[in-house]
């Protein structure tokens, strides 16, 4: 019997890329956009809106932890994880006018 086998991304030290993309048995447990460059719960009501227009399963990825998904350059969800997100928007720089 095949064993399924998931697609993970998971950060890389060095190199042009944050991440790279692994198959492992054990699935992901946030998913996250690689255009966007943001990452939430699977269960996302605007990521599963995104998905069911069918725009967004080429850009999708999985991560198996919160800090494997920081350490990949994504950002929290606003929608499912505001609290994350508030977190990181408090840390990053205000545009000036």
């Amino acid at each position: 019997m095949t064993q399924k086998l998931y697609q993970i991304a998971k950060p890389i030290p060095q190199g042009r890329s944050r991440f790279t993309i692994v198959l492992d048995p054990k699935p992901g447990t946030l998913g996250g956009n690689r255009s966007g460059k943001l990452y939430g719960r699977l269960d996302c009501p605007t990521a599963r809106r995104y998905v069911a227009m069918g725009t967004y399963q080429k850009f999708r990825v999985f991560f198996h932890t919160e800090a494997d998904a920081i350490a990949c350059g994504f950002r929290p969800c606003a929608h499912c994880l505001p609290d994350q997100y508030a977190a990181w928007k408090a840390t990053q720089p205000t545009a000036s006018k």
